[in-house]
């Protein structure tokens, strides 16, 4: 059973909430909490290092005595000093009896030596006189796959890695330094290089994080240090450069009941729990609320040593969730749910829902969309769409129908929308955005289920990458003549928010300059008593009749095709939702040599 780090039970050990005294309690139990797991973490660290010292520190019986020309040459000094990233230089030693006196640390470059001056406070490494077994000045290093990753290279003649790799290191005052980086191992002559480099983020990333108000954090516990993404502050409402806080100073800047909950979350990371969650309302005048999802980071065995968390702005969807909440408290008291669940819902969907971007048409398409509300006025349902342009120049294309009707519907919509604008930045294929937005829904709860088709286009190619999540398969207008795509291979997947672990494959659709690909929802061809087969040729047969003799060119033009098409198919009282998404490939430079 894990230990309890603040005695017995999860709650807070204080009074009820309300004036400065309680709140210093709460600070002062955050703060023993946390000096508590500290304390653990430097005797789980002196125990390794007596191991290590144990197993291979020292000259013992089976050692061999280190040799007195290891150190490395003035050239190899020099040609190492001028690489760019940190190296440590490796004697292998094939003939000791000891294992932990096979690898000699007899160097380093200058890019290393910077590298541990960022990373480690002042005494925390004691200063290196001359050639020394690697695993008695770094014992703990033991642990990672450092020695796995020498061995092989010893065996093979092969570079190794890169591989993460994270240990602590004894600092000065009793803290621990958690040290992470990627790890490779190069053969060069009879010495080995160990190179090691912390990951960056990629523009992407960063972009993804910012567009959807997304940051991470790693609290080390063993030394206080702080590792942030980019977008860190921007998420809290700090100024620039400010440092950023750790756990016990993002106490200080909550609210007393927020302060209860973030002390309940690092209570259960450090009882093992595999995931906590709260939302922090933070002191100021903006009153900002930021949702935290945390998890423990740990060696293979050993008491957590620091806290990795994912935090998230959540201020406009708080406010929003509560202004609606509020709008339909009002509309039961005043007998008007109906009417005023359909005007929050409507605005909801034109903010969500915006126009196209002009720059499509330089990419070489044409958009246009038609949304067409059921009868009933109060049954506003989840259909939504996306056009973007993407940073690689490739557009990403997409339409869905979230289940149900009404806020919940909408809320779903939006959840599902923005999610996939931020993921489409990473660049990943369409196949795993479509296995990303499964999961975003299946973790909204059971009820939480949608369809979609998510398209990327790639203007270079003229190819139409789709994938099927439930949803009616597009349909292909060329010279006039309609036919449904072909689904992906192995058939269209299961809807969003179904399986867990449902995975999904792509189809590929070449296009040609002229060629019109609709995307709809159910809502545009569904009719009670009726079947798929029987609606899809109702579809094709009115797509047939409107482009007869092709669709005109211009985007007024295939507005006006869509909606005949629309009024034709759903007519004046609309059964469901309905919704067409169209786009048109054309010659951008045919078309700019027009204007022009």
């Amino acid at each position: 059973m894990a230990e309890d780090p603040a005695g017995s039970g999860a709650s807070p050990p204080w009074a009820a909430p309300g004036d400065d005294a309680a709140r210093r309690q709460r600070l002062q139990a955050l703060e023993l909490l946390l000096a508590e797991q500290r304390f653990r973490i430097g005797r789980h660290v002196s125990a390794c290092g007596a191991a290590g010292r144990d197993q291979g520190g020292g000259t013992g019986t089976g050692a061999l005595p280190r040799p007195a020309a290891a150190p490395v040459g003035e050239a190899v000094r020099t040609l190492l000093d001028s690489l760019p990233v940190p190296v440590t230089v490796i004697r292998p030693l094939p003939g000791a009896l000891n294992p932990h006196d096979r690898f000699l640390y007899v160097g380093q470059n200058r890019a290393a030596r910077e590298y541990a001056a960022r990373i480690l406070p002042p005494g925390g490494l004691a200063p290196w006189s001359g050639p020394v077994p690697l695993f008695e000045r770094f014992p703990t290093l033991a642990g990672t796959a450092v020695p796995r990753l020498l061995d092989e290279v010893c065996r093979t003649g092969r570079p190794q890695g890169p591989e993460a790799a994270e240990w602590p290191l004894p600092g000065p005052d009793g803290l621990t330094v958690r040290v992470s980086s990627e790890v490779r191992v190069t053969p060069a002559d009879d010495l080995l290089l160990v190179s090691w480099e912390r990951g960056h983020e990629s523009l992407m990333a960063q972009e993804a994080q910012r567009l959807v108000g997304v940051c991470w954090a790693e609290w080390s516990l063993g030394d206080g240090a702080v590792e942030v993404s980019s977008g860190f502050g921007h998420v809290l409402g700090a100024p620039d450069g400010e440092p950023p806080p750790g756990l016990l100073e993002l106490g200080r800047r909550l609210t007393p009941r927020s302060l209860d909950a973030l002390y309940r979350a690092v209570h259960d990371i450090l009882l093992s729990a595999p995931v906590a969650e709260c939302d922090l309302r933070l002191t100021g005048p903006d009153d900002r609320i930021v949702h935290l999802v945390a998890e423990p980071v740990r060696l293979t065995s050993g008491p957590v040593w620091a806290v990795r968390a994912v935090l998230h702005d959540a201020t406009s969807d708080r406010r929003s969730h509560a202004l609606a909440e509020r709008a339909t408290r009002e509309a039961q008291a005043q007998r008007e749910r109906a009417d005023t669940v359909a005007e929050v819902a409507e605005r909801l969907r034109d903010a969500v829902l915006p126009g196209f971007p002009a720059e499509l048409a330089r990419h070489g398409v044409e958009a246009v969309a038609v949304y067409r509300p059921e009868a009933r006025a109060a049954r506003v349902g989840g259909d939504w769409y996306k056009t973007r342009v993407l940073p690689s120049g490739k557009l990403l294309v997409a339409l869905g129908d979230a289940r149900g009707h009404g806020l919940a519907a909408v809320t779903l919509m939006a959840k599902l929308r923005y999610a996939l604008a931020g993921l489409a930045y990473t660049g990943e294929w369409v196949e795993r955005l479509t296995g990303w937005l499964n999961a975003v829904a299946c973790d909204d709860g059971e009820e939480s289920t949608a369809t979609a088709v998510i398209a990327r286009y790639h203007p270079d190619h003229r190819l139409l990458r789709w994938t099927c999540a439930g949803h009616p398969v597009p349909v292909l207008v060329r010279d006039g003549e309609p036919r449904l795509l072909d689904p992906p291979p192995g058939g269209p997947g299961m809807p969003l928010g179904v399986l867990p672990e449902e995975t999904y494959t792509a189809a590929e659709t070449p296009l040609r300059p002229g060629d019109v690909v609709l995307l709809y929802s159910d809502g545009l061809i569904e009719r009670r008593g009726s079947d798929l087969d029987r609606d899809s040729a109702r579809l094709l047969r009115a797509v047939a009749r409107g482009a007869a003799g092709g669709v005109p060119p211009g985007r007024d033009a295939l507005d006006t095709f869509v909606r005949d098409l629309v009024d034709g198919l759903t007519g004046p009282h609309a059964e469901d939702d309905a919704t067409v998404l169209a786009f048109r490939v054309v010659d951008p430079d045919a078309r700019e040599g027009k204007e022009g």
